[in-house]
């Protein structure tokens, strides 16, 4: 777990003189963070950390923002800190790479944390060397940009912060029941799982309750969640703009995934997942990311995307739209079909409601709207029972999820918690129901093959039932040809 007693530098790098070294250590201006400064969010992650240490009483627990992952030889991919560990913490930043949050038995957090580069002289007993800052490609503030030191990140954060190198020593010896966030920081992983008679314990609870504190988002999370959406709404306005342009482009997929793209890294920290721009058959495809087709104006674009706010919350919209800026009337009766299974399912959301609820209303009116076309040979009903589900086959996945930190947030929730439970005020998810009329699918009448629609929007449970978030995108068919047009004029 110590840091790196030499700098990580490339092969093709120049070997630095010892004038050079020597100079490189002299001569810089001190340049503190402003004292005002604080994590967003440090307000109300005492109590999330007060409620994880309730759950586990006089043991330790240790958080990992998790470690670098290599694209290709000496290039990584850029750092996300781990969800649980930003929650806990308020740290978003590429910065974090190696930190861990601890939480000790006595309820004090402790932030381990590799600090600012030093500009001159080896820092904490000589571990770090002191041409970091200039030469280090994965650490050095020349090449990654500045960290704060402990004082700063403690003054950041509000908690106590350690060297890094200082959990190499919390970890050997005499310790409290520990358990380890597994499966996040392989080096942490490799520390705590030492053969020195006292094995860590890493059973999923920790992960579960994780997830779990974040089933119900408190009101700065439902800000910062809708502050997504916005971006989100502005993103999908950008695409229908940038249309004409993606329908003379070879890869107009590609353009408007570029467009899209580009306001989540203006407004954010980017998407919160690979976005999904799928035209034409290519919207059968649930997770269409390769992005690499050309566009028809006489098809279909399903458009499924989220801006990721710099605090790491983000949206998971979708929108199927006429990319000649009208619906044919067999393109219309899929999406009203999808369309009306989304107002059944958001019907059923209120406090106390199974969480299955909605996807069951959803169902039912695909199911039904199937069997209505001839398209299933069986009475809807009987597609609908837990031994058949037959209308699956145009229909396949769930059709929503909580939504948070993570797109498929708490993904790790107990499913007496999340799958199996009731929903609450301040939970956050997504209804997305939709129809996959594959072009090779031979129940299928020849029109309907190659339609691919979901509709897909954000809501927030509420006292009294539920919160549309995605509301000032258009839904239904008329409204989204008025928009498109609108935009394009």
């Amino acid at each position: 777990m110590t840091t790196q007693p030499r700098p990580n530098t490339g092969s093709h790098d120049l070997p630095v003189s010892p004038a050079l070294d020597a100079f490189m250590g002299t001569a810089w201006a001190a340049s503190p963070l402003p004292a005002e400064d604080r994590v967003a969010g440090h307000q109300v992650t005492p109590a999330r950390r007060a409620r994880l240490a309730a759950a586990f009483p006089g043991e330790r627990l240790l958080i990992p923002a998790g470690q670098l992952k290599v694209r290709s030889n000496d290039c990584d991919y850029r750092f996300r800190p781990h969800s649980a560990y930003a929650h806990l913490t308020g740290l978003t930043g590429e910065d974090q790479v190696g930190h861990v949050l601890v939480l000790e038995p006595t309820g004090e957090s402790v932030l381990y944390l590799r600090p600012r580069s030093p500009r001159g002289g080896a820092a904490h007993g000589g571990s770090t060397d002191r041409s970091e800052f200039y030469r280090d490609r994965r650490y050095g503030e020349f090449w990654v940009g500045r960290r704060p030191d402990l004082a700063e990140a403690e003054q950041l954060t509000g908690i106590r912060t350690a060297h890094l190198d200082d959990l190499d020593k919390l970890l050997t010896g005499a310790r409290p029941r520990t358990r380890v966030l597994a499966g996040v920081d392989p080096q942490l992983d490799a520390a705590t799982g030492r053969s020195d008679g006292r094995t860590v314990h890493e059973d999923s609870r920790l992960a579960a309750v994780l997830a779990e504190l974040r089933l119900i988002k408190d009101r700065w999370e439902v800000e910062q969640l809708q502050l997504s959406v916005d971006h989100t709404t502005t993103g999908f306005e950008d695409v229908v703009r940038a249309i004409p342009t993606a329908l003379r482009h070879g890869r107009g997929e590609r353009w408007l995934e570029g467009t899209f793209n580009l306001r989540a890294r203006a407004e954010g920290n980017g998407t919160g997942y690979d976005t999904i721009v799928a035209s034409g058959a290519h919207a059968c495809v649930l997770h269409w990311i390769r992005n690499d087709g050309p566009l028809d104006p006489t098809k279909l674009l399903l458009l499924d995307a989220g801006v990721e706010t710099d605090t790491l919350y983000t949206a998971d919209v979708t929108r199927t739209l006429p990319l000649g800026g009208t619906f044919s009337p067999v393109q219309r009766a899929v999406y009203e079909l999808v369309l009306a299974a989304q107002d059944a399912a958001i019907a059923t959301l209120r406090p106390g409601a199974s969480f299955r609820d909605f996807h069951r209303a959803g169902m039912r009116v695909i199911a039904e709207g199937l069997a209505d076309w001839g398209v299933l040979r069986v009475p809807a009903e009987e597609a609908l029972h837990e031994d058949s589900g037959l209308y699956r086959r145009y229909t396949l996945c769930s059709s929503g999820h909580m939504l948070g930190l993570d797109v498929h947030d708490c993904a790790k929730a107990r499913a007496e918690t999340y799958l199996d439970g009731v929903l609450e005020e301040g939970m956050v998810l997504t209804v997305e129901p939709g129809l996959y009329l594959q072009p090779d699918d031979e129940t299928l009448p020849l029109e309907l093959r190659g339609l691919g629609v979901r509709i897909e929007d954000d809501l927030v449970i509420t006292a009294d039932g539920a919160r549309l978030m995605s509301g000032a995108l258009p839904r239904t068919a008329p409204a989204i040809e008025e928009w498109m047009g609108n935009l394009l004029a």
